[in-house]
């Protein structure tokens, strides 16, 4: 298994498992549209590939400063195809995001996980990661 960053003519390899957090991105067209801006605000996607360079898990995220946290790492995408899970794949993907964040000068690791992800928080809580807070959203 090979772990690395994707560059931007790549990126179609992590629609697969992506789509499986987002499923509003059926196609690898509007999942490349629905990065572009976000790659223009410094998203970046790791994923882990298998021996033919098909990706297993992806972590998209970015580091941004704000009042609230200072400079951190925030994890907008975090997945592991279903046939996948269970070989740790996503707790090596948070490792090396933590690294990320410590080598650019982060002091904290975010992410917002669905009400719905209980295995999901388990893992996150298992890494390290508290819930501080409650994420309210309002649709437009």
């Amino acid at each position: 298994m090979n772990v690395r960053e994707l560059e931007r003519d790549e990126l179609r390899k992590a629609h697969p498992v992506l789509r499986e957090l987002r499923p509003h991105l059926t196609s690898v067209k509007r999942f490349l549209e629905a990065l572009d801006p976000q790659l223009d605000q410094g998203y970046r996607l790791i994923c882990a590939l298998d021996p033919d360079d098909e990706a297993l898990a992806a972590v998209g995220f970015r580091v941004a400063d704000c009042l609230a946290w200072g400079r951190h790492l925030y994890v907008d995408d975090l997945c592991t195809l279903p046939s996948a899970r269970g070989n740790g794949y996503a707790t090596l993907l948070l490792e090396r995001v933590e690294h990320e964040a410590v080598r650019l000068g982060a002091r904290q690791l975010h992410l917002d996980s669905g009400l719905q992800r209980r295995s999901a928080h388990r893992l996150y809580a298992s890494a390290g990661f508290t819930t501080p807070s409650l994420h309210f959203a309002k649709k437009l």
